[in-house]
């Protein structure tokens, strides 16, 4: 099993529960500065090793007319800010191949959204920058599927790869989670993540955006976390209600401490068998 070093945090064998977290979508800075700086102060005192996740642009929308941030340039800039006030590595999607030079300036984790996760071309640009690469498995392949994606990247001359479960599709609008994908895709000798939040979503559910399942996310990460992961995957919002994306399946940041708590003592009972 590879370790994968990103900034301060090791995620892999032998390391401790790792956790991607952040809005759905950067939300100008302010907010989401302040939504980072609750989950970095959950994360210290849980001793959770914590990366900052939101998205400059997310590009797969169901509407033509839904939020997609504030593209790359500011979206990179608001960033950087954030983590140099946090001090804490970032991850963020990357859609096209001529977003990945700018990217890689800024984010620690280039991450290849789950539909873009067979395109050849994205895998073997974001594997050149030398960045760990998160791909997303798409919800419409098995996890033996994902060999091929992480291949791609280790041909490019890159091992620093995590591969990250959202759940699969599972007739219209709905998505499951298998979990016997954790130890298939953990056995490619890569680190694997658990999306929580995306994996609640139903995507298309509210006919011009996705629904959402928030109220399952506890039960899922939990029973992701007894399977052996290596870390987490949240979107996390101060008010859920009021987020300009995924709502419906984003965790309230005053819900994620006991949330994480569960989780750990859940890893410190199979972490033996990691």
């Amino acid at each position: 099993m590879n370790t994968v070093q990103i900034g301060s945090v090791k995620i892999g064998a032998g390391q401790p529960l790792a956790l991607l977290a952040g809005p759905c979508v950067i939300e100008g800075l302010e907010r989401s500065l302040k939504i980072g700086r609750a989950i970095k102060e959950i994360t210290t005192r849980l001793g959770i090793p914590y990366i900052f996740k939101a998205s400059f642009d997310k590009a797969n929308r169901s509407s033509y007319t839904a939020f997609r941030g504030p593209g790359l340039e500011e979206g990179l800039k608001i960033l950087k800010t954030i983590k140099d006030e946090l001090q804490v590595p970032i991850v963020s999607d990357i859609h096209c191949i001529t977003q990945v030079e700018a990217a890689a300036e800024v984010l620690d984790v280039l991450q290849i959204p789950a539909f873009l996760c067979r395109q050849t071309d994205l895998l073997n640009a974001a594997a050149k920058t030398g960045k760990t690469v998160n791909i997303k498995k798409g919800q419409f392949l098995s996890p033996k599927d994902m060999e091929n994606a992480a291949r791609k990247i280790r041909e490019a001359g890159n091992e620093n790869i995590l591969l990250t479960e959202r759940g699969a599709s599972f007739g219209y609008n709905n998505l499951v989670v298998d979990m016997r994908s954790f130890p298939i895709m953990r056995s490619f000798g890569y680190p694997v993540v658990f999306d929580a939040t995306h994996s609640v979503q139903l995507p298309g559910g509210a006919g011009t955006s996705s629904a959402g399942q928030r109220e399952f996310v506890e039960y899922l990460t939990r029973g992701a976390v007894a399977v052996g992961v290596d870390a987490l995957f949240m979107e996390v919002h101060d008010n859920p209600e009021e987020a300009l994306c995924d709502g419906p399946n984003m965790v309230y940041v005053d819900k994620l401490e006991a949330l994480l708590k569960d989780a750990l003592a859940i890893d410190e009972v199979v972490r033996k068998h990691k």
